[in-house]
């Protein structure tokens, strides 16, 4: 990058990896610096959490409030019902309203970890799109709103042109998608002020579009700015697990399992990680991503503290690492593992290793759960676990028993009276 920013949230931003493209880098520098700047960022409400692949955008608010600007986290109730192209192989499924307003509800509690909401000017707010797109009128949308768009330019969309090329089916209520995003970005800055809408860099198109909407339609100036998509060293996706994607909310990982993704990263990883997700200081970041041997292991408990820390609160992730080294150091069991309780009904005369594999979130199903420990990967109480048919009773699950996939998954089970 050429261009050095003068406002201290760039600055930030642009050192620590977040900035891919800006429509007018020098201009909105120049916005930043002369008093407080109202950006947002959409959220799909298409699943009950978030996952981590979303910190980076949720990250870059956090940012934005504490170099002294107001941060909007955009509820899409109304634009989910639709469904967002961008990077999808497939029409989207339509989920129920209901559906979604309960996503809402379930992810709303993870923002104000991450973002302060109030009245004030750097206040954060949290509107719903479905207040205002459940409101238009289709005809005058179209005359009012859609004749700002062509046909040929809705086309050359990365979104549109991927699917269109693979001949895959895109729904004409996709297609609407870019209006309606844009249209979001003109009401927020009728609303509350917003001149900048940020997002992943799949979303390029939908922001440069909504920023040249207020332009045509308000003649004020508007910018966009986006996040590159982070990868592991791997080459694979931020935010995937073996079991799938690593969630933000407690009830769909626990506090556990996410501090020991961080601390299992890659050691190529954690120079990058460290600047992305945790709030140490650059010089920090690169210091203990430089490290080599079993220090590099350090660092990676540094890493998982913080950005545990950041998600779940400090003594979450304090019991993570203690939990972490009962298990790997100690050979203990540690208080803080996944817990699988069961009650006599549910165990019975026995109850199956294989289905306690798969109950304890270990395997997807029992026939991974039997491939398993037919490759030796399968572990009861720190022993080689090589039975499949194995029952245990429930004299047997009086005291907890550690489960084991490979060496860094783990959980307990025992019985409850509850």
């Amino acid at each position: 990058m050429t261009y050095h920013p003068k406002s201290e949230f760039l600055h930030q931003i642009a050192s620590r990896g977040f900035l891919a493209d800006c429509t007018d880098l020098q201009g909105l520098d120049d916005k930043l610096n002369s008093g407080v700047v109202t950006a947002y960022i959409g959220y799909d409400l298409t699943a009950s959490s978030l996952h981590i692949g979303n910190l980076v955008q949720i990250l870059l608010l956090r940012w934005l409030q504490k170099t002294g600007h107001r941060p909007i986290t955009l509820m899409g109730g109304g634009t989910t019902k639709v469904g967002d192209p961008s990077g999808k192989d497939e029409m989207r499924k339509i989920i129920s309203v209901e559906q979604i307003n309960a996503n809402a509800a379930s992810i709303r509690r993870v923002f104000s970890r991450y973002v302060s909401y109030g009245d004030g000017p750097t206040g954060a707010l949290m509107p719903n799109n479905a207040d205002w797109l459940d409101e238009l009128k289709y005809v005058e949308f179209l005359r009012d709103i859609g004749r700002h768009f062509t046909v040929n330019r809705l086309l050359s969309f990365e979104s549109v042109k991927s699917r269109l090329d693979r001949e895959q089916a895109l729904s004409f209520i996709e297609f609407n998608y870019m209006l309606l995003q844009s249209y979001d970005f003109l009401e927020l800055f009728r609303r509350e002020g917003a001149i900048l809408q940020m997002g992943g860099s799949d979303q390029w198109g939908n922001i440069v579009s909504g920023a040249d909407l207020i332009r045509r339609v308000e003649g004020a100036e508007a910018f966009g700015l986006t996040t590159p998509l982070v990868t592991r060293s791997d080459g694979k996706k931020m935010g995937k697990s073996v079991d799938g994607a690593v969630w933000l909310n407690e009830d769909m990982m626990s506090p556990y399992n996410f501090w020991q993704w961080w601390r299992n990263v890659d050691d190529a990883d954690v120079g990058k990680f460290l600047k992305m997700f945790t709030e140490l200081p650059i010089d920090e970041c690169d210091r203990l991503g430089a490290l080599g041997g079993a220090e590099i292991n350090e660092a990676k408990i540094r890493l998982a503290n913080e950005t545990t820390t950041l998600n779940h609160g400090r003594d979450a992730a304090a019991a993570a690492e203690q939990t972490a080294r009962e298990v790997f150091e100690k050979g203990g069991v540690g208080d803080d593992l996944p817990t699988l309780a069961l009650t006599p009904d549910e165990i019975g005369d026995g109850i199956s290793v294989v289905q306690l594999i798969v109950r304890s979130g270990l395997a997807r199903s029992g026939k991974e759960a039997k491939r398993l420990i037919a490759d030796n990967g399968a572990r009861i109480d720190d022993a080689p676990l090589t039975d499949a048919g194995l029952m245990l009773d429930a004299a047997a699950l009086g005291s907890p028993v550690k489960l084991s996939a490979g060496k860094k998954r783990h959980a307990l089970v025992q019985l409850t009276l509850l």
